[in-house]
């Protein structure tokens, strides 16, 4: 099969695109032939610096196709299913093999770059929401890099929850698309002011919850938005201004601070309904996907590279 394959972590660049041997179905499993790549944030930080357990490595979280082949015990896929399947690395390549237990059917009809941009996104944001955050009807919530995949999915579904929703990109453009899908407030958080921005939003209250995958700089601004008893998610270490957090800054508000990371959540079957309930959103419309470009698998380099641009908003996919 072909792949998009690096031997050294580093800049878009390292990606090749070569012939590597086709991956096993084992017992437990199944084969897919994938028909589209959602690049998570985690692949391009895996890229740039992660762990290569073997080489040639083939990054990747998540990707969509077709079932081609079954293990001996599974019982519930078949061959010709369609299924969106996560993974710790390998999406980037024509075919993956994954446990079932880690894939999802795709609704007959629906469209297959979509639901392949569903689990890690919108089960991360689904979870820093409710099951971490706790949110309710009538709360505030700020989404930090709300252009990003977990940032569309986080507003969509807040506001959904019945909570006003503030959410926060590079420039206010990335953030404009985002008015229909249920963002109240955008702001600017490369300008200086957004933390006072966020606090006169709420008449200088602050904000119940906040969902932040940048971390570092913007995550101290993030604590200083909080209302008293507000809490506090970290998600993901996307930022680019690394800085230690004093957590000693929520105790005079008993403000509250939880990571989240959805991996560790998939082992639960309550997880795995969860995007199960996700996937049938999207599938039919509940939900939107918003896909900001797709490129071919061969140019992964370039995809990996319009991401870190920070021009995106929402998902850039990876056409095999």
């Amino acid at each position: 099969m072909k792949a998009a394959v690096y031997y050294e972590t580093g800049s878009p660049d390292v990606f090749r695109y070569e012939d590597v041997p086709d991956p096993v179905c084992t017992p437990d499993g199944v084969l897919v032939r994938v028909e589209a790549i959602s690049i998570e944030g985690g692949d391009t930080l895996n890229r740039s610096g992660g762990p290569i357990l073997v080489t040639p490595h083939i990054v990747g979280y998540q990707a969509a196709g077709t079932v081609v082949e079954v293990g001996p015990d599974v019982s519930d896929r078949f061959v010709g299913q369609r299924v969106v399947a996560t993974m710790f690395a390998g999406s980037h390549a024509e075919l993956v093999a994954v446990p079932a237990i880690l894939t999802w059917v795709i609704p007959n009809g629906a469209d297959v770059v979509a639901c392949a941009c569903v689990p890690v996104a919108f089960g991360t944001a689904h979870d820093c929401l409710f099951e971490f955050g706790h949110l309710t009807a009538g709360e505030t919530v700020l989404i930090q890099a709300g252009a990003g995949g977990v940032g569309v999915a986080a507003i969509q579904m807040a506001k959904r929850a019945g909570a006003t929703v503030i959410a926060t990109a590079s420039s206010l453009e990335r953030l404009a698309p985002l008015a229909e899908l249920g963002l109240d407030h955008p702001i600017d958080y490369s300008q200086d002011g957004w933390v006072q921005e966020v606090r006169a939003l709420t008449g200088g209250e602050g904000v119940e919850l906040v969902v932040d995958s940048v971390g570092g700089r913007v995550l101290q601004g993030s604590a200083a938005c909080l209302a008293y008893r507000g809490r506090l998610i970290t998600v993901g270490r996307a930022g680019r201004d690394p800085e230690p957090f004093d957590v000693s800054v929520l105790a005079m508000g008993n403000q509250s601070l939880t990571g989240v990371f959805l991996g560790a959540e998939l082992v639960f079957e309550r997880a795995r309904q969860m995007i199960g309930s996700l996937v049938d959103d999207a599938a039919a419309g509940r939900l939107t996907v918003l896909v900001d470009r797709t490129f071919p698998l061969a140019e992964a380099a370039a995809a990996h590279a319009f991401i870190e641009s920070r021009q995106a908003v929402g998902r850039v996919v990876l056409i095999p």
